[in-house]
């Protein structure tokens, strides 16, 4: 018989770096989950990207016991670590923060497609340029990855 669901937290942990303060603490532990087990497991995870911010989400049982599933970074922390900027533009329009190429918006999107909610790769790519375009970068060259070719 599966397991009854108590709650579904979600948080985002920088790599390899989990520890009982906040925000990992107070928010497992007000669902009464052992929180240095937690982060034991979590780093173990999580040791290949060690100082990037993680998505977890993490299912806690009536009896106490979790698992958890880690996502891969975001796309805005993946395009600032590209152009090695702290953050987005505060007028992406009009203030551009950098540059990648097409084959990097191409990586990214392989890297995220199995979080994102895009069926083809074309239009996880189109994702990656639009949330690159709204931070303030500019992408290089052709698009040879359009959808309406």
């Amino acid at each position: 018989m599966a397991k009854e669901i108590a709650g579904i937290i979600k948080l985002q942990i920088k790599g390899g770096a989990a520890n009982p303060s906040p925000p990992v603490g107070p928010a497992l532990g007000a669902k009464g989950v052992n929180i240095m087990e937690f982060c034991k497991q979590f780093n173990a995870r999580t040791q290949d990207n060690a100082g990037k911010l993680i998505p977890v989400i993490i299912t806690v049982y009536k009896d106490k016991s979790f698992d958890f599933i880690v996502k891969t970074p975001p796309v805005t922390i993946q395009l600032l670590e590209l152009t090695k900027v702290q953050k987005g533009s505060a007028e992406p329009n009009k203030t551009k923060i950098g540059s990648i190429t097409w084959e990097q918006v191409k990586t990214i999107a392989e890297n995220k497609m199995i979080d994102m909610n895009a069926f083809t790769l074309e239009s996880a790519i189109s994702m990656v340029a639009g949330t690159a375009r709204s931070m303030g970068i500019t992408i290089k060259g052709e698009n040879t990855y359009k959808i309406n070719k």
